[in-house]
């Protein structure tokens, strides 16, 4: 299978984290960039595989909100079992066409509302970013047609070399963090490996959270879906300074 160099592979359900190497970075075709943001960039240059287990690492049930506690400048690591968990509740959340089943792995409402200075952050986050989130699921699920019910999950393409750091005072934010874009899922459906993107994910305290499904520049009318750059295969990940 052809995937972006340095992009790390989480099989979502089986705790299976490979390294691959490859070559080609083609333009990015799915959610557009804003101003572009320099930091700290990660990229592995080794191969790690974790015992295989058909258990599937469930979010954490948790009472401590993730947004009471200090933000940190670690970054996430691209194989993880909290972003197995996240892929795993994002693929539940398109194939049943119930966008809930992927809040778990969204960024928490908690965190959103200290990271942003605008005058109504919570509005924001539950209006824009989660309203986005229903829209985009249903256009990822309507992608997946007739055979929603019988697509498998192969894993999420993390692109993590392209990972960089997003500091206090660029859009909007009063506070830093890592964000990765282009990740791509990875599925079969009817015999055909396919994919799409998931336009962005930051981090909080070092663990990555999908913020952005479909996109992350969007037209006026957010009531109408996103899927981020559907592709025949594995498709590709390009570098984009979004933040």
């Amino acid at each position: 299978m052809a995937v972006t160099a340095g992009a790390a592979i989480v099989v979502a359900g089986l705790g299976i984290a490979a390294y691959v190497a490859a070559e080609g970075h083609p333009n990015r075709t799915g959610s557009g960039a804003n101003a572009a943001h320099h930091g700290h960039h990660g990229a592995s240059t080794t191969t790690t595989t974790t015992t295989t287990t058909t258990t599937t690492v469930p979010p954490s049930t948790t009472t401590t909100s993730p947004g009471t506690l200090p933000q940190t400048d670690v970054l996430p690591p691209a194989t993880s079992p909290q972003l197995d968990a996240t892929v795993t509740g994002l693929w539940h959340a398109v194939v049943a066409n119930d966008a809930t089943l992927a809040l778990p792995g969204f960024f928490p409402e908690s965190a959103y509302v200290k990271l942003k200075s605008l005058a109504d952050p919570a509005s924001d986050y539950q209006n824009r970013l989660v309203g986005e989130l229903r829209a985009d699921v249903r256009a990822a699920h309507a992608l997946l047609g007739s055979g929603a019910s019988s697509a498998v999950l192969v894993g999420l393409q993390v692109p993590e070399q392209y990972a960089h750091w997003v500091p206090p005072g660029t859009c909007y934010n009063a506070i830093g963090y890592y964000e990765v874009p282009n990740s791509r899922l990875v599925y079969r459906v009817n015999g055909a490996l396919r994919s799409f993107g998931v336009a962005s994910m930051i981090s909080w305290r070092g663990v990555w959270y999908v913020v952005h499904l479909g996109g992350v520049t969007r037209p006026t009318d957010t009531t109408n879906g996103m899927v981020d750059a559907p592709a025949t295969g594995p498709g590709y990940s390009a570098y984009s300074s979004t933040c």
